[in-house]
């Protein structure tokens, strides 16, 4: 067994679960692997960069899964009349979640957390597997969605997964490191495309490509965010930290041109980095598992701004993050957390789409786990920052 890796952890036994309530999709390059999921909208269930003997770094809702899909009598008074939290480190998902042109809340509902339903489409509709190879796998799926405005969205929805060699790696990071280090790298390349005879327009609402990763949580996990520096008068406020209200002083730490967020799993808040700020990178590092992992996305020209998910009527409906990151914890007090896992997260611009025309979001999510000596070398080559500067942080 790995160092530090508890055999409750492996991603073997994950693995193991999973088919045996769904079918999984196994991608494998040398060590690493990853297991994705039609059924739950072609998601990256766990990844791992060792498949034998390594951990799974996806956070997985045995419970959830266990129990399936329920019928309507079922799910009245549960959570799962809302979504089901399958969990899976790396899942397609569509805003905005709030707001005038909300997805997830019907014309005459007010804001409210009872009245927030996940559409369909990024909860129990499986996705349509096109083509697998042992290296990647390509999804396919069409909808129509309405947002809060009463706009219908009809829509096609691409996504392919591809896992990611050594060399890959270290293009795509600008670095190189030794075998001392194990690692897993994977691209998800998600497209929406307006498949409807009218133009996508702002005045009635736009949707967005929104990519979550579910990741286990430990008591020594922390989320890394680089951002520019500059007055708040050009470039925004340096951090949104009042989703879930405001971000206490021990969760949070926010410097100069970067921001340090606990990924405990002990206390729900969010925060967000708008487009104006951000670096095109964000990450974490476990310091008990050794592992530090990093998240990019595809920089593109956002000519009608990011849509705003924040769960009230908006002034500005087009001037949202592009970057989260979330800590999952109790939402109130007695009630117990999702998870706990915590999140990095990252969307596309709005789409303002006329037929025919495409959206492409493309999400690369890289663990490298090992030698610290090398990680720090690596954590201020991509972050700006060394392990020593994240583990005393907060």
């Amino acid at each position: 067994m790995t160092d530090n890796t508890k055999k409750e952890d492996r991603f073997s036994k994950d693995l193991n679960f999973l088919k045996k309530h769904t079918d999984i999709i196994v991608l494998q390059e040398g060590q690493s692997a990853l297991a994705i999921a039609p059924q739950f909208q072609g998601r990256v269930m766990t990844s791992t960069t060792n498949v034998t003997e390594g951990e799974g770094f996806g956070w997985i809702n045995k419970k959830v899964i266990e129990a399936g899909f329920l019928s309507e009598e079922e799910r009245k008074g549960s959570l799962e009349n809302q979504i089901y939290v399958f969990g899976g480190e790396e899942r397609f998902w569509l805003g905005p979640e709030g707001g005038q042109f909300s997805l997830f809340f019907k014309q005459e509902d007010n804001f409210e957390f009872s009245n927030w339903k996940t559409p369909p489409v990024i909860d129990t509709e499986a996705f349509t597997l096109v083509s697998h190879t042992d290296h990647s796998a390509t999804f396919e799926h069409h909808c129509e969605l309405i947002n809060k405005s009463g706009t219908i969205f009809k829509m096609g929805i691409g996504r392919s997964i591809s896992i990611l060699n050594k060399a890959s790696i270290e293009n795509s990071l600008r670095i190189q490191f030794s075998e001392n280090i194990e690692f897993v790298g994977y691209q998800t390349n998600n497209q929406i495309t307006n498949i409807g005879d009218q133009p996508w327009r702002p005045e009635t609402g736009l949707p967005s490509i929104w990519i979550l990763g579910m990741y286990k949580p430990s008591p020594e996990t922390t989320m890394v965010i680089p951002f520019k520096a500059g007055e708040e008068t050009a470039l925004g406020q340096k951090v949104n930290d009042t989703y879930f209200g405001k971000v206490p002083k021990d969760y949070l730490e926010v410097k100069k041109d970067i921001l340090f967020f606990k990924g405990d799993g002990t206390k729900r808040s969010k925060i967000g980095v708008n487009s104006k700020r951000a670096k095109g990178i964000a990450g974490s590092y476990d310091a008990v598992g050794k592992v530090l992992t990093l998240v990019t996305y595809n920089a593109q020209e956002a000519p009608h701004g990011y849509v705003n998910s924040a769960w009230e009527y908006q002034e500005e409906p087009y001037a949202g993050d592009l970057i989260n990151a979330y800590n999952d914890g109790s939402p109130e007090p007695g009630v117990p957390p999702m998870g706990p896992f915590y999140e990095l997260e990252t969307s596309s611009p709005a789409a303002a789409l006329k037929p025919n025309e495409t959206m492409v979001h493309i999400q690369t999510t890289m663990h490298l786990k090992g030698d610290e000596h090398e990680l720090n070398t690596i954590a201020k080559a991509t972050l700006g920052v060394s392990l020593n500067d994240i583990i005393e942080s907060l």
